[in-house]
């Protein structure tokens, strides 16, 4: 067990702002076959709590399976409410072993203070005597008249779980999820009309919390449960066996070669470790360390490579075929097979990276670079012979989703063959120290996301309990009277606004309550009422002042988080436009027949380049430079492509076409303009070799090609 216990975990799929994904070393993360740097050994008791947490992840897992699969063993069964505590003993617990009390604590990897241990082994106590009552509960009505000794437990039930959302999601989420969790005890005296409830005492409200259906044991636990569990485990099989490596080997295979290469290969990079990785910082914390420095020797300058990867990791969790928590939860407010919501956030996915990519390629052309040559890249059908477990893995996910739509089922039987494979392939064969690290990191990636989901049920089961749900999303409605646009920006502000401070799971939840049954209500489609509160609240990872991805990205490129943020917000400009488009506009998200789907999707395509193009002052296609009157015209244009109506759309389609091959014919080739800079400067004044100064760039002029990677070209009119 010292060969794979380190302090290293490969991530997962959670999307805490309190990321704690990024305690380890995701950088030198490798597959397990990989040979690892000689970790240090654990002492007995290191070795002891690595034990217990190796076997509560495994009863753990096996439980689920039984519950998803119908084993039933010799008529062994799980009601609902036992399944979801035996859950909780499983991996609620771990968070105590797994998880510092503090960031700063100086702590190894499984050296659990006694304090820690007797939270773990409370946590562990407390749910399996719930789960051994599990009948009486329900028969008896425990929520509401629970015995002396059930009502104690509630409430170290309820403590448990708000001090593990803080250990996992941060202390402001746990503060907004503890004042709401005591709502209902002041319910009455609320001054304002329709935040008035019925009102519990403190017993009676930790009783309902710990033992009731709608709070902790609440939808989002039960989604996490019953369907996100298998797909954390598939996320944490795919990187462990080397997906990371062989999406990165052929995103260079495939753009390597193109102008402005590396960073094409960022953003590729980026958007297939969403398939394994929700998480946003997570996500820049895996692929950054290789794909930074790879666009920095390229001569992008710092905040632009770390814009570019921040930007692009961020569409992790709206990304199919495995998206963030909060998707998985859209299964269960909508009532929707996974499969469903997967395809309705497809095109969104789609025009976020058409709209970054545009802006990367527009980028490299303006300042003439080039790519890789391809003899210093890795072949496409070479990366594709040695890479094709990933790819028939994932090919049986998307198969298992769509024809046998059981999304508890698909990702255990997905990682199953791909666990098969690795053990019986000669290349790189996934030995016993590949198998304990996978079982390892799945505990660690499922303990983070239960964390976070339990915490998140005391939001809903405070508004639940109290009757408050209903009464805000009627008020809403009125406030605004029919204006669905003013509803949106409304929207779209307290996403924002919850985001600094939440994770994406928590915003959707609380106003997947809230908001999205206003926004029903008012004629927007439940699905693209439901993606919009994902879009934006996700939108806060790489918008200012608190934009973790951005930052993370910063650090690794050593430029200033907030010009970074600046720069990975102007890239991402298409997250902030889209949702309005797809609530307006739900063919967008596939709730239209086909033919309507696609005619929009097209349309949406050329809006999104044209914006991509309006943002960086270059029209790819055409290889010419916007002015400012042409960009202006192609920005408006964009946006009324992706409208509903019939006439904006085709309107946009001619402004944009009339507008290209008017810069086509009258436009500027001329060559870039004279190179400023040499070297990268952090803002802790280090210095990069290799890479061009953040502020080096004039309009258009590239920057320095010392040490780069790329080629530069001449020839103004550079394709690809």
């Amino acid at each position: 067990m010292n060969d794979v216990i380190d302090d290293r975990s490969a991530g997962g799929h959670g999307d805490g702002h309190g990321d704690s994904h990024g305690d380890g070393d995701p950088a030198g993360e490798r597959h397990a076959a990989a040979p690892a740097a000689e970790p240090a050994r654990l002492t007995a008791g290191q070795r002891f709590w690595a034990t217990v947490a190796v076997t509560l992840t495994v009863a753990g897992v096996l439980v689920v399976l039984n519950q998803v699969f119908f084993w039933n063993p010799g008529g062994f069964t799980l009601l609902l409410n036992a399944f979801l505590y035996v859950v909780l003993a499983c991996f609620l617990s771990q968070v105590f072993i797994l998880v510092r009390a503090r960031k700063s604590a100086e702590r190894s990897r499984f050296a659990v203070p006694w304090y820690d241990a007797v939270l773990a082994v409370g946590c562990v106590a407390t749910n399996l005597y719930f789960a051994s009552h599990a009948e009486q509960i329900s028969l008896e009505g425990w929520d509401y008249a629970a015995p002396p000794l059930a009502v104690v437990a509630s409430f170290v039930l309820w403590l448990l779980v708000l001090e593990a959302l803080r250990r996992t999601a941060g202390l402001v989420v746990t503060i907004i999820a503890g004042a709401f969790s005591l709502y209902p005890l002041i319910a009455e005296q609320m001054p304002i009309g329709f935040l008035q409830g019925v009102p519990f005492p403190i017993e009676r409200a930790a009783t309902v919390h710990a033992l009731g259906p709608d709070s902790i044991l609440g939808l989002p636990l039960q989604t996490a449960g019953a369907i996100l569990i298998g797909f954390l485990v598939f996320g944490v099989v795919l990187q462990r066996t080397g997906g990371a490596e062989f999406f990165i080997d052929l995103a260079r295979s495939v753009f390597g070669h193109a102008r402005g290469g590396s960073a094409k290969v960022a953003v590729t990079s980026s958007a297939s470790m969403g398939m394994m990785s929700g998480s946003a910082v997570s996500n820049v914390l895996t692929t950054g360390p290789m794909t930074i420095p790879a666009m920095k020797r390229a001569g992008y300058p710092g905040t632009y490579a770390a814009g570019i990867e921040a930007t692009a990791a961020t569409g992790g969790s709206i990304t199919p075929p495995i998206m963030g928590t909060a998707a998985f939860l859209m299964v269960s407010f909508l009532g929707i097979p996974y499969s469903e919501v997967a395809l309705a956030a497809a095109a969104p996915a789609l025009l976020y990276y058409v709209g970054v990519f545009t802006q990367v390629d527009a980028y490299a052309a303006r300042t003439g670079m080039r790519g890789e040559p391809r003899s210093h890249l890795p072949k496409a059908l070479a990366t594709l012979r040695t890479g094709w477990p990933y790819l028939l893995a994932l090919g049986a996910l998307i198969l298992l989703l769509v024809w046998q739509r059981d999304e508890a089922q698909a990702p255990f039987m997905a990682a199953a063959l791909l666990l098969a494979i690795a053990v019986l392939r000669p290349r790189n064969r996934l030995g016993a120290r590949g198998l304990l690290a996978v079982v390892v990191d799945s505990g660690r990636s499922i303990a983070e996301i239960v964390g976070i989901i339990a915490g998140v049920g005391l939001i809903v089961g405070a508004l639940s309990m109290s009757g408050a749900s209903l009464s805000l999303a009627r008020e809403l409605v009125a406030a605004v009277g029919d204006n669905v646009l003013l509803i949106l920006i409304a929207g779209a502000i307290t996403c924002f606004v919850l985001g600094m401070g939440m994770t994406v799971s928590a915003v959707y939840v609380f106003l997947a309550i809230v908001m999205a049954p206003a926004l029903v209500e008012l004629g927007v489609d439940p699905v693209a009422a439901h993606l919009f509160v994902i879009y934006w609240a996700a939108a806060s990872y790489i918008t200012p002042p608190v934009a973790l991805a951005a930052f993370a990205a910063a650090g690794i490129a050593r430029t200033s988080p907030m010009a970074t943020a600046v720069t990975a917000m102007r890239l991402g400009a298409a997250k902030y436009i889209v949702p309005f488009c797809f609530a307006l506009n739900p063919a967008l998200v596939a709730q239209d027949d086909v033919g309507s789907v696609l005619q929009a999707v097209g349309l949406a395509i050329v809006g999104v380049f044209a914006m991509g193009a309006a943002f960086e002052g270059y029209a790819p296609l055409v290889e010419v430079r916007m002015p400012g009157w042409a960009r202006a015209v192609a920005l408006v244009a964009g946006v009324a492509l992706l409208l509903p109506e019939t006439v904006s759309s085709v309107t946009g389609l001619v402004v944009v076409v009339v507008l290209l091959a008017a810069l086509r014919a009258f436009g500027h080739y001329g060559a870039p303009p004279e190179v400023r800079g040499g070297s990268d400067v952090g803002h802790d004044g280090s210095v990069s070799d290799g890479a061009v100064s953040d502020g080096a760039v004039s309009d258009g002029g590239p920057p320095d090609r010392a040490g780069s990677g790329e080629r530069r070209e001449n020839d103004p009119e550079v394709r690809t």
